[in-house]
């Protein structure tokens, strides 16, 4: 699509020397909802540069090709630490928790335990109470492996937030949590688009 007019003002709003193709931004905050019950979006005014799905997957895929190296020099793939790191952090105990924390079908995530038993991260055991689930849990090199990542990794994040004061990054975290609340809500409740 070459008329990018829909991503800026209307056209009778724009200054003269402006082209009707210029790529600009949104003023997300200026559809007058100021945080009352009015609907945030509207149709003139919703774009990339303020679409939270947008913004979340960009930030996502630059953040994990400046991170990728990390993986790549310990000989795992991103999504293998993710999953180690759930296991490390209590959120998944079994397949079917990974499953679930990253947003994997079944047969993806039992690939990717395979994958990482096989590399000695991860094992498998058959629970006392039912057969069905199969339990997992860190090894010592599993343990390690996602340690190393992890530090060189909050070592990176630091040095890219640099400019940013403490607040804000408290205020980051803070909205992209209560927004990840406000998805799983609705993913439990089954209100889909």
């Amino acid at each position: 699509m070459d008329d990018l007019s829909y991503l800026g003002p209307p056209h009778h709003e724009r200054p003269p020397s402006s082209s009707p193709h210029a790529k600009r931004a949104i003023d997300c905050l200026g559809n007058g909802c100021h945080g009352n019950n009015m609907a945030f979006y509207t149709k003139s005014e919703f774009g990339p540069d303020c679409s939270l799905g947008y913004l979340a997957r960009r930030i996502h895929q630059i953040g994990q090709s400046l991170i990728e190296p990390v993986f790549a020099a310990e000989g795992l793939s991103g999504t293998q630490w993710s999953a180690l790191m759930s296991i490390l952090a209590g959120r998944a105990a079994t397949c079917a928790d990974l499953a679930r924390d990253l947003s994997h079908d079944k047969g993806a995530t039992t690939r990717l335990v395979d994958a990482m038993e096989q590399n000695g991260w991860v094992t498998r055991s058959r629970a006392s109470d039912d057969r069905r689930v199969l339990n997992l849990e860190l090894t010592a090199d599993g343990e390690a492996v996602a340690i190393r990542c992890r530090d060189k990794i909050i070592e990176y994040w630091n040095s890219l937030l640099t400019g940013w004061d403490r607040a804000e990054i408290e205020k980051l975290i803070e909205l992209m949590q209560k927004l990840r609340t406000t998805l799983d809500d609705a993913l439990t409740e089954g209100r889909r688009a």
